[in-house]
């Protein structure tokens, strides 16, 4: 599939199974391409990627619904449960994205002039490899979501899979093949959105 192909298909799958139509290496390979080649300001190389397959997977979802489960009401937290198991729990995988603070730090204290605007900066690359991600997923033939549970999940994760306190979340992607295609897509016209000046 082109780029630009794959680019249109990119959608927001909240309907996932938990079939995968790769293979795990080539799953993983996906992943390190975009490791690997996405950009970063100062080439930081910041990004920070773990995959979670199998029960670590449905184990990262578990924690989601534990940590909420503790701050929200009884009736309010069924809904929440409910959506957490059947759209993204349901999946094959999960991708987690970090920024390495140690990194992001080390560049501000290296270069105080623009020390503002690192952590702005590690936020874009993080965005790119997100879409990258999902870019490739999508080429794959898989459908995913991007979902934000962070801040709150970030302690429990972290000692979980024993991570770096530096690592700071900023976002999930459950993935899995496609159960059902989402709705159409609305668009705002073009014209508002894009100048040109030729």
């Amino acid at each position: 599939m082109e780029l630009k192909q794959a680019m249109k298909n990119r959608r927001t799958f909240y309907s996932i199974t938990g079939k995968s139509p790769i293979a795990n290496e080539e799953l993983k390979s996906l992943i390190d391409t975009a490791v690997l080649h996405v950009p970063s300001a100062f080439n930081s190389q910041s990004a920070r990627v773990v995959l979670l397959l199998n029960e670590h997977h449905v184990r990262f979802w578990d924690i989601v619904k534990e940590t909420l489960k503790a701050i929200l009401d009884p009736e309010g937290f069924e809904g929440t449960k409910s959506k957490i198991e059947n759209c993204f729990q349901a999946g094959y995988g999960t991708v987690l994205f970090f920024e390495d603070q140690a990194v992001v730090k080390g560049l501000q204290d290296a270069f105080a002039l623009y020390a503002d605007n690192f952590p702005v900066w590690s936020n874009q690359a993080s965005a790119m490899h997100q879409y990258a991600v999902w870019l490739l997923l999508e080429e794959a033939g898989f459908g995913a979501s991007l979902q934000h549970y962070n801040p709150l999940i970030d302690s429990a994760v972290a000692k979980e899979w024993n991570l770096s306190s530096d690592w700071k979340l900023l976002a999930q992607m459950p993935f899995g093949v496609p159960g059902a295609q989402p709705g159409e897509k609305e668009f705002q016209p073009l014209d508002s959105r894009r100048l040109v000046f030729e």
